[in-house]
């Protein structure tokens, strides 16, 4: 075991009795390397991080956008090991663990971005829905090694599995919520990151996210806003979204407050300069800094450390951090070339899903054999499980890169699209 003592017996057991290679490395090495040797993990490059994965080489994807979350928390962590008065070479928090949940938080989102959540989550809503972060836990816990017919999870440790358990609500106890939850066969998880811990699971009230989540689990939270609201933005410029008169037209439309308006004209020299990444860099650098370690009393606090303290974030930085997203969702997100880019993620994977629903949900036997070989035998081993048969084709849709999608959809759907090179 790690001799760093702010992690215990309880941080490292492996969820349902898994197995753990006894090697070099630590358990949350061993978290760490499984996600990056998944095939979860590689396809990540080709799929839509804020443009639809392939139409530009520079622009960021899922796969890029997650390394660079995951650089940024093990920068948390090693700014927080020297300026923490808590923390100590040996009582720190570990920046493999963090790590390894960056590089996890956006492994189950689907494809199309979260305009392809939103549509699954409309077309499984009878069974739960789509959650992109419940999906992350499914791969982890249950489906990411798929061997000889078998499906199995990575048997992870109980902090890794805490680590990228974002929501604690299920579908059910939120009443069919639109997002933030896990799905409801995943109570189990839950239940085994808090050992049953009665206070800690159910419904989270507002506000209730610092409370109920690990100190990793923030700090990858964090990472992920530093880099969506940092990076996304740079991306918009080079793209041409964010325009000194587009931003213009917008503030005056929006009128904004005290609070914004100097983040805004700050927003604007720094464009003028010409040296948006450069100068963008330096803030990613300065949310590093803008973190504190704080000691928390919670019901969890006596199991691990993980809930004895957590992430304190300057009020300029969030305000900053606020200010950039919401340039994004109004400028970028809200673009009619990036609802386009939705509309068609929507008609794609719900065409999939009327040719697999037509083929295999209405009788035993498939009326065409549309979906590959392995996903066509976990859709035969469900029989008459009708929820079975959902959950197969919600995890294959999900599973899809932009690319593969849509390859697929064409060669269903466009009499002029005959390819069969492409196997997928």
């Amino acid at each position: 075991m790690p001799r760093n003592t702010f992690y215990s017996d309880y941080d490292f057991e492996p969820v349902q009795d898994g197995r753990r290679p006894n090697d070099y490395r630590t358990p949350f090495q061993v978290d760490r390397d499984r996600i990056i040797h998944s095939s979860a993990f590689r396809k990540l490059q080709s799929k839509t991080q804020v443009y639809l994965s392939g139409e530009y080489d520079f622009y960021r994807t899922r796969l890029t956008h997650s390394i660079e979350v995951a650089q940024i928390g093990r920068s948390i962590c090693h700014f927080l090991q020297e300026d923490s008065e808590y923390l100590n070479h040996e009582f720190h928090v570990d920046s493999d663990l963090v790590e390894a949940c960056c590089l996890s938080h956006d492994l189950g989102h689907p494809p199309f971005g979260h305009g392809g959540e939103r549509t699954l989550r409309r077309l499984f809503q009878d069974i739960g829905g789509f959650e992109g972060n419940a999906q992350t836990l499914r791969l982890i816990t249950d489906t990411l090694y798929q061997t000889n017919g078998v499906q199995r999870g990575i048997s992870p440790t109980r902090a890794f599995l805490d680590g990228v358990l974002k929501y604690k609500s299920t579908f059910s106890e939120r009443a069919g919520p639109d997002n933030h939850y896990i799905f409801d066969i995943q109570r189990v998880y839950r239940d085994f990151a808090h050992a049953g811990e009665p206070r800690l699971l159910g419904e989270q009230p507002d506000g209730a996210f610092e409370h109920l989540s690990s100190l990793e689990c923030q700090i990858m939270d964090w990472a992920d806003d530093t880099a969506y609201c940092i990076n996304d933005i740079v991306d918009g410029v080079r793209a041409g979204f964010l325009t000194m008169e587009r931003l213009e037209r917008w503030a005056a439309r929006e009128g904004l407050d005290a609070e914004t308006q100097p983040l805004f004209d700050a927003f604007i020299n720094d464009i003028r300069k010409e040296q948006l990444e450069a100068i963008f860099s330096i803030k990613i650098g300065e949310f590093i800094r803008a973190c504190r370690l704080a000691p928390r009393e919670c019901t969890h606090s006596k199991a691990t450390n993980r809930y004895a303290f957590k992430l304190a974030i300057d009020s300029e930085s969030k305000r900053a951090a606020r200010f950039y997203k919401r340039v994004a969702l109004d400028l970028i997100f809200r673009s009619a070339p990036l609802q386009q880019m939705d509309y068609k993620g929507d008609r794609v994977l719900e065409d999939l899903y009327r040719a697999i629903s037509d083929s295999y949900f209405e009788s035993r036997k498939p009326k065409s054999k549309i979906l590959p070989e392995q996903a066509a035998i976990w859709m035969q081993n469900a029989g008459d499980d009708e929820v079975g048969k959902r959950l197969v084709a919600r995890d294959f849709l999900a599973s899809l890169t932009d690319r593969q999608a849509l390859r697929i959809h064409k060669r269903l759907y466009d009499p002029e699209y005959a390819s069969i090179i492409d196997l997928d």
